[in-house]
């Protein structure tokens, strides 16, 4: 690994994860590596009216592994779904 790569974060990789469905919507984990860590990230996607509509959700909370940011992006994108349902794409 490279000297940049160490100090700008390159080289972390984020594991490729299925989708899952909660409600109807569809939530892919997106960790972003981030200095050696992983920011929460997913996008949350839903076909309205023959359209796929989508919400970048990104949070501050970072983990120590993939794995882990994979859960926490998960649960909290269930958690935003159910407060805020067909509201999330207006």
């Amino acid at each position: 690994m490279s000297l940049f790569s160490k100090l700008f974060g390159g080289g972390a990789s984020t594991p490729e994860v299925e989708p899952e469905t909660h409600n109807g919507f569809r939530i892919i984990p997106e960790p972003i590596p981030e200095g050696g860590q992983f920011r929460l990230a997913a996008r949350i996607e839903k076909e309205v009216g023959g359209e796929t509509r989508s919400h970048k959700m990104i949070r501050a909370d970072t983990f120590t592994s993939a794995e882990d940011a994979v859960k926490a992006a998960s649960a909290k994108a269930r958690q935003v779904i159910d407060e805020q349902g067909e509201r999330l794409f207006n």
